[in-house]
């Protein structure tokens, strides 16, 4: 199958190499001229240094060219980048099936990536792959399992089959809202565990973050139309799990700066690539006040990043709000 790749960051690199290695024809887009000579070199060193890139991909700089030229695209931009691209390639997109491997949340609008593309595109068939996949892993065949969900089970099952491999198992769901959230919020919650790594590093601290983060995006999810079983999955816990311990993970970097007393902006400056949980959580701050939502951790993780609050009073008034019942 002819695929198209938009984005050649880490994960758009290195999901390049496991369709390649199933036996497909592979185009990615950039519009970073060094990383498509680098990429035309068999490397990739801004985003995925050290690892060895198959010559036989298709760098490209001409965005109407990997569309027009692909059965299946595959969509690996940052997720605030995801409505002007859509826009740029309306006049030739031809319907194909699109899967997006983004996580996140539009600022402005809210919005999950598979709504975004509906305002843009129309009908899209849309699915989003999505779980506990670092690129650095991934790009070296170690052994990963996700989930692609998509409301049509079809698209769902050609993804599937499209994308597994010996080290790559895809599983498939039909919860487009329940992944797509599980992805973009576990960003979050893990700048806040980043946080506790930058200050001291807490076991007991971690584990209650993250118990009580996917508790809140539970919450979060059912609301907004999701199944609570979704969250228990790869694309929920399992994800969470990851982006929270690991230290491939950019968001629990963001956090792990923090909690040593860095600012946010001099981070992202100093960051080639992008933490999703950044922008997700100034999408999340207002919507959740005006659902009547409860988040704290998401709302205190806010405040440390935007209103300048000091972790350890974030903390300390996450342990001192009202008693309460666990469930």
């Amino acid at each position: 199958m002819n695929i198209g790749i938009i984005g050649a960051g880490s994960w758009g690199t290195a999901i390049s190499k496991i369709l390649l290695n199933n036996g497909h024809t592979v185009r990615i887009w950039t519009r970073d001229t060094n990383v498509y000579e680098s990429l035309t070199n068999g490397e990739n060193p801004y985003y995925l240094p050290g690892i060895s890139i198959p010559k036989t991909i298709i760098p490209s700089i001409d965005l109407k060219d990997v569309v027009v030229n692909s059965k299946l695209i595959v969509l690996a931009i940052p997720t605030q980048a995801v409505r002007e691209v859509a826009k740029q390639i309306k006049s030739y997109y031809q319907n194909q099936i699109i899967v997006n491997l983004a996580k996140g949340l539009e600022i402005n609008s809210q919005k999950r990536i598979s709504e975004i593309l509906s305002e843009v595109l129309g009908n899209v068939k849309y699915v989003i792959l999505s779980g506990p996949s670092h690129a650095e892993e991934v790009a070296r065949d170690i052994p990963t399992s996700v989930v692609a969900a998509s409301e049509n089970k079809n698209l769902a099952k050609i993804t599937q089959e499209t994308f597994s491999n010996v080290s790559f198992r895809v599983y498939t769901n039909d919860d487009v809202i329940g992944v797509e959230l599980g992805g973009s919020i576990k960003n979050v919650i893990a700048i806040s565990a980043g946080i506790i790594d930058g200050i001291g590093g807490w076991d007991n601290s971690k584990a209650a973050l993250i118990t009580r983060g996917l508790a809140e995006i539970i919450r979060y999810g059912k609301k907004k139309g999701a199944k609570k079983e979704t969250f228990m999955g790869l694309a929920g816990l399992g994800d969470l799990i990851v982006t929270c311990n690991s230290l491939h993970s950019r968001n629990r970097y963001v956090g792990e700066m923090i909690g040593r007393g860095k600012k946010l902006n001099e981070i992202i400056e100093n960051m080639n690539m992008v933490a999703e949980g950044i922008y997700t959580v100034k999408a999340l701050y207002d919507e959740i006040k005006a659902l009547k939502v409860e988040m704290p951790i998401i709302e205190k993780t806010y405040e440390v990043l935007y209103l300048n609050k000091d972790p350890r009073k974030a903390i300390h008034e996450l342990m001192m709000r009202e008693l309460k019942d666990e469930n």
